[in-house]
């Protein structure tokens, strides 16, 4: 039968459990990044996945694309600067003013603007 053993937080984000009366394991403590999710923070993002210099006609990507973020889990990041490994329809939610006006100063065209 397991019993319930008290658990300690040590220096250096290590957690000190007690496994017995004599023996403790040290863990150390993992965190994930944070990734919002939030509904109040339900937009369509722009995604910079990458460019094509002048003179050039290779694509230089510069980060996780949208496509391999859904498949892979992975998290991306929109020119407002949120990261978030996406996951729904993005024609369901407003544009994010913030991507859009970064979009806008580099001189690029935002579709359906």
């Amino acid at each position: 039968m397991w019993a319930s053993l008290p658990v300690q937080w040590g220096s250096a984000g290590v957690r000190l459990r007690e496994v017995s009366d004599t023996t403790q394991v040290i863990e150390p403590q993992v965190t994930d990044p944070i990734l919002d999710d939030g509904d109040h923070e339900r937009f369509t993002h722009i995604v910079l996945e990458g460019y094509t210099p002048k003179g050039s006609e290779e694509f230089v990507p510069v980060g996780n694309s949208v496509v391999e973020g859904m498949i892979n889990a992975t998290p991306v990041t929109a020119l407002c600067g949120k990261q978030w490994v996406p996951a729904w329809d993005p024609g369901k939610y407003p544009v994010c003013q913030s991507c859009v006006e970064v979009a806008e100063s580099m001189g690029w065209k935002v579709p359906g603007r």
